[in-house]
């Protein structure tokens, strides 16, 4: 392929008729260079970069109309067959140059290099304050503060312990948000009384409050996060076509800045609101809220954000928190619906561990075995972050494998891809908890047959929470009603988002249990 793309220039100059004025000169080169970059491995954006072993992948637009579709994650799989790149691919969006990898041996290269450190900052992502928040934020001094600091006080385990009694309450009341639905309109579409105990959840443990949602407050909370999951989850083409930017052809940029002024008024409040308790509490009025903003105002001198960031991190900890515990979550109950023998075995463990004289708590968990591996079946089958979540950059040029890797290319994961490949994983399209029974495959980021919270440097650092609120949540769930479909049936069409979402939302039914 490379020959061909190296000769291709000669060929044109050969078959192009002579040139009779230097102005004739421009469109030529011009149509000459448009169309090495269309046959040239990995488009335009490779095209001037160094031929000397390069990487397969295909030219012209096919990937980046791939990225921008609903199902990119499939796409890009599929093109990585065909041009047998399963290690290793490069493709272009515009000028961006990209690389994915669909094998956990380049995928461990890339997300455990020094050299991926950091990650792509999108338009979107730096007008939503994320490039100065723990997700986004370079790799660096700041970034490294954020981390600990998250780690220290919010992701720790004794914290993740002490938030239990709380998640089992927030459980508990989905419970009956799911009796009542069902009472009054026979059906339930589960995603929004997920979606509101997820988002009540962040909001417990980040700013020591709840919400009633669909009204005041808790409505402009959802309306945000909804609009912040639409802004970043869609590719903008002024990231990928620079000479676009001033143009704001999608509105992105203008959207962001209405957006960020909602936010910062909203989460400005609520941080002023802790300073003013803290003034109470030096006063004799001590009260008892231990949330993640009273450790971030506590912090001392050489750690101190200012308030700008301390609203850039604790908006991306309510709209990086909601999402996937969610999204999976509807994902997990729509494949009980669709394997009920599946469903009852769980529900026969829960009850053998638990009993029926008491609910599930946190400590039942660890015994309960198969729900683990439903869970875990269920992130290898639709993991909530399959490709666009996983982008590295590269900080300076790096190799994996053989081929030379340019500093500023963006370096992709394709999860989905590893976790449906039947080389790694026997009968991949098959829904089958039993075996991670058979073999226990760690899910936190070590194993790359199956790291759905990443890897490396850029690992998700709520990854334990995440997993313990879903556990919780699924087991009080199945062990409270007996999971049906609805007339519709269930539709596991997929849609790439900000997470790989369920393109029809789960509407079924639910049959309290005795």
């Amino acid at each position: 392929m490379s020959t061909a793309v190296d000769s291709f220039p000669s060929l044109l100059i050969i078959l192009l008729p002579p040139i009779t004025s230097a102005a004739a000169v421009v469109p030529i080169v011009l149509f000459v260079l448009a169309a090495a970059a269309l046959i040239s491995p990995g488009g335009i954006a490779w095209t001037f970069t160094r031929k000397r072993n390069p990487i397969p992948g295909p030219g012209g637009l096919a990937a980046g109309i791939a990225l921008a579709g609903a199902a990119a994650h499939r796409a890009l799989a599929d093109l990585s067959r065909r041009f047998a790149s399963i290690h290793l691919m490069a493709f272009s969006v515009g000028f961006t140059r990209f690389i994915v990898s669909s094998h956990p041996d380049t995928a461990r290269e890339i997300l455990n290099s020094s050299a991926f450190a950091d990650r792509p900052i999108k338009e979107s992502a730096r007008e939503l304050l994320f490039h100065r928040a723990m997700g986004f934020a370079p790799f660096g001094e700041y970034w490294r503060n954020l981390r600990r600091i998250s780690s220290t006080y919010l992701f720790c385990p004794k914290r993740i312990a002490a938030f239990g009694e709380r998640r089992r309450e927030i459980g508990e009341k989905m419970v009956e948000d799911v009796r009542c639905l069902v009472g009054t309109h026979g059906d339930v579409e589960v995603k929004k009384v997920l979606h509101f105990g997820a988002l009540n959840n962040v909001m417990v443990s980040v700013f020591g409050k709840s919400f009633d949602f669909g009204k005041g407050e808790g409505l402009e909370l959802e309306e945000m996060v909804k609009e912040g999951y639409e802004l970043l989850g869609g590719v903008n083409w002024s990231d990928h076509l620079p000479f676009l930017g001033w143009l704001d052809l999608q509105g992105v940029r203008k959207r962001c800045r209405v957006l960020v002024r909602k936010v910062n008024v909203f989460v400005g409040k609520i941080i002023e609101e802790h300073r003013m308790r803290k003034v109470g509490e030096v006063n004799g009025d001590k009260s008892e809220i231990g949330d993640f903003v009273d450790v971030l105002l506590d912090l001392e001198k050489e750690d101190k954000l200012s308030d700008s960031d301390m609203v850039a991190v604790l908006w991306e900890m309510i709209f990086r928190g909601t999402d996937t515990v969610a999204i999976l979550l509807e994902w997990i109950l729509a494949r009980m619906i669709l394997h009920p023998e599946i469903q009852a075995k769980a529900q026969e463990e829960i009850e053998a561990v638990v009993g029926n004289s008491r609910h599930v708590t946190d400590s039942d968990i660890p015994k309960l075995n198969y729900l683990q591996s439903i869970v875990k079946e269920s992130l290898r089958m639709h993991p909530p972050g399959p490709l666009l979540s996983w982008a590295r950059l590269a900080i300076h040029d790096t190799h994996v494998g053989n081929h030379l890797i340019p500093a500023g290319t963006t370096a992709m994961v394709n999860m989905w891809a590893i976790t449906h490949d039947e080389s790694i994983w026997a009968d991949p399209c098959e829904f089958k908890p039993e075996r991670f029974m058979k073999e226990d495959v760690s899910i936190m980021g070590s194993d790359l047959r199956l790291a759905p919270f990443g890897s490396g440097r850029r690992v998700c650092p709520g990854k334990a929470m995440g997993l313990a609120t879903v556990h919780l949540w699924l087991a009080q769930l199945l062990q409270s009603f007996k999971w049906l479909p609805s007339s519709d049936g269930v539709n596991l069409s997929e849609c790439l988002k900000m997470s790989l979402e369920m393109e029809h939302p789960l509407i079924c039914r639910a049959l309290p249990r005795a």
